[in-house]
């Protein structure tokens, strides 16, 4: 199997992360997010890691104003994909929200001559979290749609087979 970058995104709290460590069960992989830079920056000013909606919007703006000044996010995020190629993951899970950002990633895998995919998590309902990133997840045309509406013992063996039949199989 060659190297795959796995594009994730999906609602705060349908599973992203938890469907993540299913996959790694069965593959090598390596998993990140635009946001952990972001993340940094906002602790410097304050941010204590909640994840009320507040917060989720004070995360979102950084983060455009740092993709506005610099397009740090995709810069940051290019360096954790060259650290993959020399890895010996075989799976890069990338959780990026916005999609401008996420074609951004993609395209700039691809002009590398690698394989970036793109994957939607959906569970049950959606909600509204008042800012775009978040409220924005389903603007997006994504290569793949996962609904993550089995009990976690079903899901742990289900995203897994769904991972090898519809993307790298």
């Amino acid at each position: 199997m060659g190297k795959t970058v796995i594009i994730i995104n999906g609602s705060g709290g349908v599973g992203k992360d938890t469907l993540c460590e299913f996959a790694m069960k069965h593959y090598r992989c390596m998993n990140t997010s635009a946001i952990i830079p972001i993340k940094e920056m906002a602790a410097m000013a304050g941010w204590r890691g909640e994840k009320t909606d507040a917060a989720r919007k004070f995360l979102s703006d950084l983060k455009q104003l740092t993709v506005e000044y610099s397009d740090y996010p995709t810069r940051w995020l290019m360096d954790r994909y060259r650290d993959f190629l020399q890895s010996e993951a075989e799976i890069l899970f990338v959780h990026i929200r916005e999609g401008s950002e996420i074609k951004k990633l993609t395209d700039s895998v691809k002009a590398e001559g690698g394989r970036a995919v793109t994957l939607l998590i959906r569970r049950g309902e959606g909600r509204h979290y008042g800012n775009p990133s978040d409220d924005n997840v389903e603007n997006y045309n994504y290569d793949f749609i996962y609904q993550n509406d089995l009990p976690l013992e079903q899901a742990e063996t289900d995203f897994p087979e769904f991972l090898e039949r519809e993307i790298l199989g």
